[in-house]
């Protein structure tokens, strides 16, 4: 995970030079730190799941392409909950909505389109994220059974993939230097196949990632 990281933040770096050399032109050409709140949640038929709220915090570099067009190369930080149905025993056990935690870096390359310049624009692209493991928030009930299986503990499913690709879309509206937006991703990939490779009481499982953020950028 920290490789990963470190080769994001290089990217990052390089990236923001390349703006800063373009600051002399004309175009429209900004650095921009954003922050906002997650709702994240695996769409599955595998398990039964409840979306939950955390954090993101991002950079990005906006610039003009032609025209209304535009390019928006980011990073970001994602903290991100789900919560999972178990009980303590199959079938007949105590029910629990058991909290998971993952966290992760994703490099963004969106293409935007200016429905008013500088001030309203949508856009659209692909994402590389790179996670963590899903971790059980409390250990207490890492041997309690996912609803739906006889043998399959809460602690089997930390180990999910850890490089995932997404699709992205949005919509920001502001100022030049201020701006609100949304952005809805879905995962394009299959975020549990790591899973199918671990013996498990099924080994088919398949589940995308569904992420909506809505949060502030501020450029400067």
């Amino acid at each position: 995970m920290k490789t990963y990281l470190t080769l994001a933040l290089a990217i990052l770096f390089i990236s923001i030079s390349q703006v800063q050399a373009q600051r002399n032109f004309k175009e429209f050409n900004v650095i921009g730190v954003s922050g906002g709140l997650t709702l994240y949640d695996i769409n599955t038929d595998d398990f039964i799941t409840t979306s939950r709220e955390s954090y993101m915090l991002g950079f990005q570099m906006r610039g003009n392409v032609y025209n209304n067009f535009d390019m928006i190369y980011g990073i970001a930080f994602y903290d991100t909950k789900i919560g999972i149905s178990a009980s303590s025993l199959p079938v007949v056990g105590n029910k629990e909505v058991l909290d998971f935690n993952m966290q992760s870096a994703q490099i963004s390359i969106l293409g935007g389109y200016k429905i008013i310049k500088e001030h309203l624009s949508v856009e659209v692209g692909p994402i590389l994220n790179v996670n963590g493991k899903l971790t059980l928030k409390d250990t207490p009930f890492e041997n309690y059974i996912v609803e739906g299986y006889n043998t399959l503990r809460a602690i089997d499913l930390e180990d999910v993939s850890k490089v995932n690709f997404h699709l992205a879309a949005g919509l920001t509206a502001g100022f030049r230097n201020f701006r609100v937006f949304g952005q809805y991703q879905y995962g394009v990939t299959n975020v549990l196949n790591k899973l199918n490779s671990q013996n498990l009481e099924k080994d088919n499982f398949k589940g995308n990632s569904s992420l909506l953020t809505v949060g502030v950028t501020a450029y400067f």
